[in-house]
């Protein structure tokens, strides 16, 4: 009886760390970006696209794009790809001018958890 009573307890505990650990581990982290970090673009983009590692809640998600002054520069709704939740659409309202750009980015998972990040690209 206390033989499977210890074998009850780690399984239990077993299941529940694999459990935490998906939790932590179940985060959108950025994948991939265009422009990409650290990119020099030798024509304006018109918008940031951002690809997640999972899905995301467009309506929560957006970035702050900023020149090299730190101005921000207008930019539209953020949307999701209609193909692929993990991938979000942020278009500039103006056409961007060379210089030096910073993305400020933040982003709702579809399982409820936030992140957020930067990174910066450069328009020759």
């Amino acid at each position: 009886m206390l033989h499977q009573m210890k074998k009850t307890l780690t399984v239990a505990t077993l299941l529940a760390s694999a459990l935490l650990s998906q939790q932590v581990f179940a985060h959108a982290h950025l994948h991939a970006a265009s422009p990409a970090d650290k990119a020099t673009v030798n024509e304006a983009p018109k918008e940031i696209t951002l690809t997640f590692t999972e899905g995301v809640e467009p309506s929560f998600s957006g970035a702050k794009v900023t020149d090299s002054t730190g101005k921000p520069i207008a930019t539209g709704k953020a949307t999701s790809d209609k193909a692929d939740n993990k991938v979000l659409h942020i278009p500039f309202s103006t056409d961007l001018t060379p210089g030096s750009y910073k993305v400020e980015w933040h982003v709702l998972s579809v399982d409820g958890h936030k992140t957020k990040g930067s990174y910066s690209f450069t328009q020759k």
